[in-house]
């Protein structure tokens, strides 16, 4: 019974509306050849919304995600163009993603920067420094090394890894615990001898290499690195965590809540490309659900008293 009074019930039962309502619109779009098709452009997503949950469960947030996908994803067209082996290539987006978020987890946890001043600052930074040390031009034609990793299973299988360790993490390690009481109470977690700092470092940290990963699997599928690719990721990976049931105020979240609200997304956001052909509405779509996600939170009255993980 407490599953069915559960959020992850209830977005199922969404889903499964929705997923009805397409067949009789659409039914080639729910044929399993076009899902598999449509899916490739998930993966990105969904692998920098797993840390997003975790920063969000310790009452964080992080609005750089886009912009260090771009940063990174230029950087490993850069080391490519230069005469980079994959490998390195590869690696050099891991490190400047992993850079990146580092230097926001440093802002946030050593200098005491808000959240959300601090990554609204690097969004703005890391776009700009895309832009620059590209020209704002393309970097295209990458051999099969790079590309296969955008062919399935290789994105499936990193996402569920991921997802398998987050929430593996948060079920049955110190570090689970950790994050939710840093979310639930951060000076109760401090005097309770809680390394807080160091905690907000490795989230941020983490972000920011799930982010060079994603690069290296959008350059990967598009068979180009830009300065405006990642843009507008960081609402969707917020409104795919809020909609998954976490609080925004932190200390409550499931993993599996946010692979239900990966796939509402990814389901919506293909569908209006597909039926209506009118992607410029997939950014309204976005902002209907967040604000809809925020506003059943607060209708729900879940409170701190409320906070749970798994």
């Amino acid at each position: 019974m407490s599953f069915v009074r559960s959020r992850e019930f209830a977005l199922a039962l969404i889903l499964a509306a929705m997923l009805l309502a397409a067949w009789r619109l659409d039914p080639r779009f729910v044929h399993p050849r076009a899902q598999m098709l449509l899916a490739t452009h998930v993966w990105e997503l969904a692998i920098v919304a797993v840390p997003m949950l975790l920063i969000v469960l310790s009452r964080g947030i992080d609005l750089s995600v886009g912009s260090t996908v771009a940063l990174a994803g230029v950087c490993l067209g850069l080391a490519h163009e230069r005469g980079a082996p994959p490998a390195v290539a590869i690696l050099a987006a891991l490190w400047v993603g992993a850079a990146a978020g580092a230097l926001n987890g440093w802002c946030v946890a050593r200098w005491g920067v808000h959240p959300l001043i601090a990554t609204l600052a690097t969004m703005a930074a890391y776009r700009g420094l895309a832009e620059g040390v590209t020209l704002a031009r393309p970097i295209s034609g990458y051999p099969e090394a790079i590309a296969r990793w955008s062919q399935v299973p290789w994105p499936m299988t990193l996402f569920l890894l991921l997802a398998g360790a987050a929430a593996f993490v948060l079920a049955r390690t110190v570090w689970g615990r950790w994050i939710v009481a840093v979310g639930y109470e951060e000076r109760a977690a401090r005097f309770a001898g809680i390394p807080v700092d160091r905690l907000k470092l490795a989230l941020y940290t983490l972000s920011g290499t799930c982010c060079g990963l994603a690069a290296v699997l959008l350059v990967a599928r598009n068979n180009t690195a830009k300065a405006d690719m990642g843009m507008g990721l960081e609402l969707e990976a917020i409104t795919a965590v809020v909609l998954g049931g976490a609080s925004i105020d932190g200390g409550k979240g499931k993993v599996s809540g946010l692979v239900l609200g990966l796939a509402l997304i990814h389901f919506t956001r293909e569908f209006v490309s597909w039926h209506w052909k009118r992607t410029e509405l997939n950014l309204v779509v976005i902002g209907a659900l967040l604000v809809a996600a925020v506003l059943l939170e607060r209708a729900l009255g879940s409170g701190k008293g409320s906070r749970r993980t798994s």
